[in-house]
């Protein structure tokens, strides 16, 4: 964040509202020329503050109404184990996120599926394909209060 000035806050906190904003529109939000706002997005690209730009999209809509959190702890920890568990977990499109914790567990999954039964066929055909997996523990979402994927800044 040293690098960054008010003006570079403020363009990143625009482009997390909306990544579909002109760099016209842009400008005038941030009272500067087309041209310097630009140059500045290219140069947040470049040193890495922006990722990526990717369109939100309405899961009900998409029929991945069901959201559970699930909890997996692995039966063993080596580098090569944890390695083919990540790579495994990356290649089954259900999970959204994992992330790797703290605590009892090793690892937190987000997935979205139709319905609790394709949940069960996800347990069993997917899930239950990877190795080393000691336990699964799954927290079902009945309601979504906040759902935001801004980075506080």
């Amino acid at each position: 964040m040293e690098n960054l000035d008010v003006t570079d806050i403020q363009l990143l906190k625009h482009l997390q509202e909306n990544s579909n904003v002109t760099t016209k529109e842009l400008a005038a939000l941030v009272n500067l020329s087309p041209t310097p706002v630009y140059e500045r997005i290219r140069k947040l690209e470049k040193e890495g503050y922006i990722k990526q730009y990717i369109a939100l999209l309405n899961a009900d809509k998409l029929d991945r109404e069901l959201i559970v959190f699930c909890n997996i702890t692995l039966k063993q920890h080596t580098k090569a184990i944890g390695n083919k568990f990540v790579e495994d977990i990356v290649a089954l499109k259900e999970v959204t996120e994992c992330y790797n914790i703290s605590g009892d567990y090793d690892f937190k999954l987000k997935i979205m599926v139709r319905d609790m039964k394709d949940y069960q066929d996800f347990v069993i055909n997917s899930l239950g394909g990877i190795e080393n997996i000691g336990s699964a523990h799954s927290t079902f979402v009945i309601g979504v209060i906040k759902q935001s994927y801004a980075v506080p800044i």
